[in-house]
């Protein structure tokens, strides 16, 4: 289950088309197509508006993966890591360093990863590269 968060976290990557930590409709309805949809801009429009809960127009990646996860087992997990987020982020800058904290952290919720997959998710979400 960890494992299909991360993978949606990687959906989310080939959506944000220009790389800038969220999902325009344009790039929402481009992956779209390209998968062999075809959606209207209404339907485009309606998708945004599920998600978009700030209402600024983008989706970013918590919003995304509550759309995606929301009312199942994974929204569960999605709800513990953002809690697991929030208790690392001791400054309260948005920033939480290395995996092993976050390995420690759901260590001690008693999900069982390995380090590497921790690792693999801070450099994931790590847009900038400075760990």
């Amino acid at each position: 289950m960890f494992r299909q968060v991360v993978n949606l976290m990687e959906v989310f990557k080939a959506f944000d088309a220009d790389n800038d930590g969220s999902i325009t409709a344009a790039e929402l309805r481009g992956i779209m197509e390209s998968l062999g949809y075809s959606t209207s801009a209404q339907e485009v429009k309606a998708m945004m508006r599920e998600g978009d809960t700030d209402r600024d127009g983008l989706l970013s990646l918590d919003e995304f993966l509550e759309m995606k996860t929301k009312g199942t087992e994974m929204g569960d997990l999605f709800t513990s890591l953002q809690t697991a987020f929030e208790a690392l982020d001791l400054n309260g800058n948005g920033i939480v360093t290395a995996g092993e904290e976050l390995y420690e952290l759901v260590t001690n919720m008693g999900i069982n990863i390995p380090l590497e997959e921790c690792e693999s998710i801070i450099a994931f979400l790590d847009a900038d590269g400075d760990d």
